[in-house]
C-alpha cells in the first residue's frame, strides 16, 4: 500500500517508492529504494520535499504516534527564539538517535537476508522445473519465469548484498540451478546500475534466469566431470547456446534478449568466443552484460573441478583478459558490485584520482588512496577513502589511465600508495 508522509516521519526500513514536490528538491538519483542506513535517512529528512510516498508491501510501516524530527534552526515553529538544549542532553540525543537507527538498520539486513533466502530457495526450485521440462523438450512459458525475476528484482532493489552474497554460497551439487538465479539478479543488478527502463531490467533478468538452458542437452557426466574435458566433450558444450536458443524459440512470450543472451553468452568483444565468433560490433549490449555476468558468477562459485575464486580475484582476472569483455560494461559491472581489483587507477566524484587498495578482512566497502588533483593537476596529501554507495560519499566513477595524466614511473608511485597504507 502506497503512502504519503512527512519527510520527518521517514525511518530506517521504509522503501520509498516517490517524493512529492519538484524532483531536483530531493537528494537523490532515483526515487525507489529502500532507507537502509542512517546517513540516507538525515537525507532525506533534511531534504526540502512536501512528501515521501513509501511503499508498505515493501517495506516498514510507519510508527504509530511518530514524532517530527526536532527543528535543527534555532526557531520556534511560531518563528520566536528558541532556547538552546544544553550539551550534554544534545550529546545524549545524538548518541539515543544512533543507537536506535544502528540497531533498525541492523535488522533491516537480518531481514532481507532471511526474505533473501527464501527468494533464492523458491527461485532455484523453479530453474529446477523449468530445466527438467527442457529435457521433456518442454516449450518455457513467460508466465513460468516472470514472478521469480519479478521477486529477485525486488530484492536487489532493496538490499543487492543480500541475495547477491546468498546465492554465492551454492555447493557443487547446487551450481546447475542456482548459477541461473545468481546470473539473473547480476544481470538486474547491472542494468540497474546502467538505468536501463524497467521493463528492459525485467528482460535482462528474464534472460540471465534462462541463459543456460541449453545445458539440459549435455550428458551430465560431462556436465559435472571434475577434471578437463576432451576435445570431443569440449565440442559438446560448446553446442549448449544453440541448443538452448532453439528451445527458447519454441517458448511462449519470451523477451527476445532472453534468445539473444541465450545464444552469444559465450562470444567475446575480440571474435574469439563461440558459437559463431562475433566480434564486439556484432553483439548486442545484452549478449555482453550475459558474458560478464556469466563468467563471474562462474569464477566465484565451487565447481566438480575447482574451488570457488574470491570476488577481488576474480574481477582482477576478468580485468585482464583483454579481448573478452566490453571494458566499459566490465567496469559498470565492478560499479555495480562495489568491487574493484587492487591496483587501478580511478578518478573520484570529489574529482580526485585515488588508487583502489586491497580490502582489509573486516572492510566490506573498496577503500582507495587518493593523491592527486584532477581539477588542479596536482599530487595531493594522500588520503584514505572509503567508498560508500550512499550519494553523500565519495564514489569511484570512472577507471583513468596513468598517462593521460603524466604521472611518470606509475608502477612505482602504485606501489608505494598501496605499501604506504
Amino acid at each position: 500500500m502506497l503512502k504519503s508522509i512527512a519527510p520527518n516521519k521517514v525511518q530506517i526500513g521504509m522503501f520509498v517508492e516517490g517524493f512529492e514536490g519538484s524532483w531536483w528538491q530531493h537528494p537523490f538519483w532515483r526515487s525507489r529504494f529502500v532507507i537502509s542506513n542512517p546517513k540516507d535517512l538525515e537525507r532525506v529528512r533534511a531534504s526540502e520535499v512536501s512528501a515521501v510516498i513509501i511503499d508498505t508491501t515493501k517495506g516498514a510501516e510507519p510508527l504509530e504516534g511518530t514524532q517530527p524530527a526536532p527543528a535543527s534552526s534555532e526557531q520556534m515553529p511560531g518563528g520566536g527564539p528558541q532556547k538552546s538544549a544544553d550539551p550534554a542532553q544534545k550529546i545524549a540525543h545524538a548518541r539515543t538517535a544512533a543507537a536506535t537507527d544502528v540497531s533498525a538498520s541492523t535488522k533491516v539486513y537480518f531481514d532481507e537476508n532471511a526474505r533473501a533466502a527464501k527468494i533464492v530457495d523458491r527461485s532455484k526450485k523453479v530453474v529446477k522445473q523449468i530445466f527438467d521440462g527442457a529435457r521433456l523438450g518442454k516449450a518455457v512459458r513467460s508466465a513460468d519465469v516472470v514472478d521469480v525475476v519479478e521477486e529477485i528484482a525486488e530484492s536487489i532493489e532493496r538490499s543487492p548484498k543480500a541475495l547477491l552474497g546468498i546465492v554465492r554460497l551454492k555447493s557443487k551439487d547446487e551450481y546447475t540451478y542456482l548459477h541461473s538465479v545468481a546470473v539473473c539478479a547480476l544481470m538486474v543488478n547491472l542494468s540497474r546500475q546502467l538505468q536501463l527502463p524497467e521493463k528492459e531490467v525485467r528482460d535482462m533478468g528474464v534472460a540471465g534466469l534462462l541463459h543456460d538452458v541449453g545445458k539440459m542437452a549435455i550428458p551430465e557426466t560431462v556436465l559435472n566431470k571434475p577434471c578437463r574435458l576432451d576435445d570431443d566433450e569440449f565440442a559438446i558444450v560448446k553446442a549448449h547456446p544453440e541448443h538452448g536458443y532453439a528451445l527458447l524459440t519454441q517458448g511462449i512470450g519470451l523477451p527476445e534478449a532472453a534468445l539473444d543472451v541465450c545464444r552469444h553468452h559465450h562470444e567475446k568483444v575480440d571474435g574469439s568466443g563461440y558459437p559463431f565468433g562475433l566480434n564486439g560490433d556484432q553483439l548486442s549490449q545484452a549478449a555482453k552484460m550475459g558474458a560478464i555476468c556469466d563468467v563471474y558468477d562462474a569464477l566465484t562459485s565451487n565447481r566438480a573441478y575447482k574451488e570457488a575464486w574470491t570476488t577481488a580475484a576474480a574481477i582482477g582476472a576478468m580485468r585482464s583478459w583483454e579481448g573478452h569483455f566490453d571494458p566499459k560494461l566490465l567496469f559498470a559491472f565492478m560499479q555495480s558490485t562495489a568491487i574493484f581489483p587492487a591496483g587501478m587507477l580511478v578518478r573520484l566524484r570529489s574529482n580526485r584520482l585515488a588508487v583502489v587498495l586491497e580490502n582489509g578482512r573486516r572492510t566490506t566497502q573498496p577503500r582507495v588512496k587518493a593523491f592527486y588533483s584532477a581539477t588542479d593537476r596536482e599530487m595531493i596529501a594522500p588520503q584514505v577513502v572509503i567508498i560508500d554507495d550512499s550519494l553523500a560519499h565519495d564514489q569511484i566513477m570512472s577507471e583513468e589511465n596513468p598517462r593521460h595524466w603524466a604521472l611518470e614511473n606509475w608502477a612505482e608511485l602504485q606501489d608505494r600508495l598501496i605499501h604506504d597504507s
